[in-house]
């Protein structure tokens, strides 16, 4: 059983016209409160802020949307994911209407180099959009042996809280 985590009261002051926004977001999406909004968009923004640190190691995923004209698309795209083998854990590949595919990797590793994956993947001609969504928080281990030091460092450090 996991133990349920502390909580911390925060007092915000915000312009009216703000809080109607948040108001109408927790309503739309049938939130039980205001907090686990607030939560959820600052969550999203330290992730985000996490991503430019040098030294993060963060899990999360890359989604692609591409036009899947010939076999020279998906070659590039597997091309520019070889190299990052350590830092893509899976895929999922679907095909859309007119030609067009959807793909999502479930990547973790170092900022850099998620970074560096994304803008590698965005220069493959025939991608359309891309995506990086990213979290602090890590996927367990998945074997025990040949973890990377900087994820088995991180882990650690989080331990250590």
């Amino acid at each position: 059983m996991e133990p349920v985590p502390q909580l911390a009261r925060l007092s915000v002051s915000l312009p009216a016209e703000l809080l109607a926004r948040l108001d109408a977001m927790v309503a739309e999406r049938a939130l039980p409160s205001r907090s686990q909004m607030i939560a959820e968009l600052i969550r999203h923004e330290l992730a985000e802020h996490s991503e430019g640190l040098a030294d993060a190691v963060l899990a999360g995923t890359i989604t692609l949307i591409y036009r899947a004209e010939n076999g020279r698309v998906r070659q590039a795209l597997a091309s520019t994911q070889s190299a990052y083998v350590k830092e893509i854990i899976s895929s999922q590949h679907v095909l859309l209407e007119d030609d067009q595919s959807l793909e999502v990797l479930l990547v973790q590793g170092p900022s850099q180099r998620l970074q560096s994956l994304c803008d590698n993947l965005r220069k493959v001609r025939g991608v359309q959009q891309i995506k990086l969504a990213t979290t602090t928080a890590l996927l367990p281990p998945l074997h025990s042996h040949g973890v990377d030091e900087p994820l088995q460092a991180a882990r650690s450090a989080r331990s250590r809280r």
